[in-house]
């Protein structure tokens, strides 16, 4: 009798053992089911944001060239009388020209005929937002009372302008050969309503009899493009 009990005891015992072994396994295979999963989504999600930055990372790149004032809006009038409205066009031409051969690049102009562009109807940022333009670029001549007044501007509004004003204006000083009279920040609607990192390229003051001159050869305005261009390039990061 005594025997049996113990067998019996014995056998509970084992089969106490083994449940518990079973049960305590249970929550461990669990966990790496979990882990496992985790695992897969977490690689799931990297491919997604690979795919999403390889299409972000994409060209071409839309950069809206802006030839300042046109039509029966001439701007400055030169020392000499030449209109601020052609050189503009000439110079954003040349830039165009430039731009048109980087194959990670589509340009596009807001004119490429002397035409007028409403002020108030903000006709030049909205063709770049509706666009969906990368970049902005205003191009200008600058003015002023007193002719001996020699230089060269480049202004932004918002924040995320501000390197692409600082790059490309370093590239047009060294270029012009004028007075480098800095980056600065300005609410012009061309800057402000704008999506896009957007700058105004003020080259130089045209009521400047001899910097007028200069402005107007063929050699400072394809030096002065090319200037603009290696800024969009090395803002863009493009070799």
């Amino acid at each position: 009798m005594n025997k049996r009990i113990r067998f019996f005891t014995f056998s509970l015992l084992l089969f106490l053992i083994a449940v518990g072994f079973i049960v305590h396994q249970k929550p461990f295979a669990s966990h790496s089911e979990s882990k496992s999963q985790s695992n897969k989504e977490q690689l799931i999600s990297n491919q997604a944001d690979d795919i999403s930055n390889g299409e972000s990372a994409e060209g071409p790149y839309k950069i809206v060239i802006d030839p300042g004032h046109g039509g029966k809006d001439p701007g400055s009038i030169g020392a000499n009388g030449s209109y601020e409205k052609d050189f503009t066009l000439s110079l954003a031409m040349e830039v165009y020209h430039l731009l048109e051969k980087v194959p990670q690049i589509e340009v596009y102009m807001t004119r490429d005929k002397d035409i007028f562009l409403s002020a108030e109807a903000r006709v030049r940022p909205n063709f770049a937002n509706d666009l969906g333009a990368d970049l902005f670029i205003s191009i200008h001549a600058n003015t002023f009372t007193d002719p001996s007044v020699s230089g060269t501007e480049s202004y932004y509004y918002h924040q995320n302008s501000l390197s692409l004003a600082n790059i490309i204006h370093k590239h047009v000083v060294e270029a012009t050969g004028f007075r480098n009279r800095g980056a600065k920040k300005e609410n012009y609607f061309v800057l402000k309503d704008t999506n896009m990192p957007a700058i105004l390229l003020e080259i130089g003051y045209i009521t400047n009899p001899e910097d007028e001159q200069t402005m107007l050869t063929n050699e400072f305005q394809q030096a002065v493009a090319k200037a603009i261009n290696e800024g969009i390039l090395e803002y863009l990061e493009i070799d």
